[in-house]
């Protein structure tokens, strides 16, 4: 439903199990609407037909009706059965079984409050962006490090929690190319609300083809510029916090920086990703998304000139150019 879709993402799946869901949304509607349009019949037919007069006595109270007990507690019993029989179903549509030790295709990890993914297979690490081949089953296996988070793109399936020590694990099959938008659907603190996450399905070449970007060295490049903002971020709690590869391999307290200039969004959704807006976050987080926990550092403009041309050059030919290049 086009219009629905448009307005609630969960009327416009694009995966086998969101399509499982809303078609057994749809069937327990239908049911639903048999039920009141059967009460709501039925009260306005007594009220039409058996509406008392001035001056009538009292109806009989009527005990031990031993069919109408029958009938009204088996007509509930058996849309109650036909209801979970169908759950079921859709349950093990949504969630079939893995391979005996199977290994997830993604591993997601919530934190408070962004999102690690890790693709086990590449090696790759990245943050708030899940990319996806289009018609292949991902196996999600879900995590978190540090409170119970909820795993959920509408468009895409279920919601499913990330529990501290307890992974659970979540099938994921787009059918169409495309930007999904999720987020945590458990409250998990200060700023749960702006615990965003994308899954940007992409053809199967696309995917290829970032996977190949993502899992190469970052690029080697040794302007006056980069240098110092490598130096600041060496120099700075940067690196006890955030990794970027051949500088912080271990470090994963904070979002995974290596390419962070080839995503869409910064804070885990809170701003569109550009030189600009890195350097609006650099400058000062928590004027941003309050409470995060990055702290602001009073960083000098200069600073972060150079923190954010270091940043951008790792994937890039050219670091940014304009108002922030200093050199």
């Amino acid at each position: 439903m086009p219009f629905l879709g448009s307005v609630i993402p969960t009327f416009d799946p694009v995966s086998p199990q969101a399509r499982s869901i809303l078609d057994l949304t749809w069937v327990t509607v239908a049911i639903l609407a048999v039920i009141l349009a059967i009460v709501c019949g039925a009260v306005i037919v007594i009220l039409l037909r058996f509406r008392g007069k001035p001056g009538d006595a009292d109806p009989p109270a009527v005990h031990g009706h031993t069919k109408l007990e029958i009938t009204w507690t088996a007509i509930p019993f058996a849309i109650v059965t036909l209801l979970f029989v169908l759950s079921l179903r859709t349950m093990g549509q949504i969630h079939p079984a893995a391979a005996p030790n199977q290994a997830p295709d993604v591993i997601v990890v919530g934190h408070q409050w962004w999102w690690e993914v890790r693709y086990p297979a590449s090696g790759v690490i990245t943050a708030n962006e899940i990319h996806l081949p289009v018609g292949k089953d991902a196996l999600i296996r879900l995590e978190s490090a540090d409170v119970i988070h909820d795993f959920w793109v509408p468009q895409l399936g279920p919601k499913q929690d990330a529990v501290p020590g307890h992974p659970n694990f979540l099938w994921l099959q787009p059918t169409a190319p495309g930007i999904y938008d999720g987020a945590c659907a458990e409250f998990c603190g200060n700023a749960h609300a702006w615990m965003r996450l994308r899954v940007i399905a992409e053809t199967p070449e696309t995917f290829a083809a970032w996977t190949a970007a993502q899992a190469r060295p970052p690029a080697s490049q040794h302007t006056e510029q980069i240098l110092k903002g490598g130096a600041i971020f060496q120099e700075q709690a940067c690196v006890n916090c955030h990794r970027v590869a051949g500088m912080s391999d271990t470090a994963n307290a904070a979002p995974d920086l290596t390419y962070v200039a080839t995503r869409q969004t910064i804070g885990a959704g809170v701003m569109e990703n550009s030189p600009e807006n890195l350097a609006r976050w650099l400058e000062n987080p928590q004027a941003i998304k309050p409470q995060c926990n990055m702290p602001d550092f009073n960083l000098s403009e200069e600073e972060v000139a150079a923190l954010v041309t270091f940043l951008w050059s790792l994937p890039n030919p050219t670091p940014p150019q304009g108002s922030l290049d200093h050199e």
